[in-house]
């Protein structure tokens, strides 16, 4: 399906745990991938080159550099190579952040590997330059339909706030919260948080 958009392409993947570097760059590898791997990202910063057909892979959390600094130094240098993060399912308000400084893309672990083979053909596809993906102008078209108490809470989910936070400062109860969640989240066709963070994000939603 991705065949032709992965061909020739690079993977730097960065991820202080070993076991999760080897099961990646197997499963990069057996795609049709290059990948190239690092244990932290101070080693990937002190020999990344740019380059064009390359993604970045990266952990949020991660010892001395994490995920967020990473974004913040290739942004320094100007780099236009995507970066893709991944984060914990607590994470939601670090792959928020993550995405406004530059990442295009966020993925949860524990993940699918259709889900990060898919990611980053589309990290690829964007890294091209091409217009927004047709999923992208789909979400969007979604999120078009909410409500504006539905606007209200999505923008409290992409702040990373817990149900309770969202109702205090709403002044609504837990409950009525929860209830325009799932109604987000039924609108936008997302089958959990972070996939609706994701397409929100996607979509040019704040």
């Amino acid at each position: 399906m991705h065949e032709e958009v992965l061909e020739g392409a690079l993977v730097h993947l960065i991820d202080d745990d070993e076991q999760v570097r080897r099961a990646l760059a197997f499963l990069l590898g057996t795609a049709g991938l290059a990948v190239k791997v690092y244990e932290s990202a101070a080693s990937f910063l002190s020999g990344f080159k740019g380059g064009t057909r390359s993604v970045i892979l990266s952990d949020v959390r991660m010892p001395e550099v994490d995920g967020l600094e990473l974004l913040r130094r290739l942004k320094d240098r100007k780099s236009a190579c995507p970066v893709i993060i991944m984060t914990g399912h607590a994470d939601i308000s670090m792959a928020v952040e993550a995405m406004k400084l530059g990442a295009v893309d966020f993925i949860e672990k524990p993940f699918a590997d259709e889900t990060v083979i898919s990611a980053i053909a589309a990290a690829l596809e964007r890294g091209k330059g091409e217009r927004q993906s047709k999923a992208d102008h789909e979400s969007a078209r979604r999120l078009e339909s909410l409500s504006d108490r539905e606007r209200d809470v999505l923008r409290g989910l992409l702040a990373g706030h817990p149900n309770k936070t969202i109702a205090y400062d709403l002044g609504l109860s837990p409950r009525t919260v929860e209830v325009h969640r799932a109604n987000v989240m039924t609108k936008a066709g997302a089958s959990s948080l972070s996939e609706l963070v994701r397409m929100a994000l996607l979509a040019g939603y704040s």
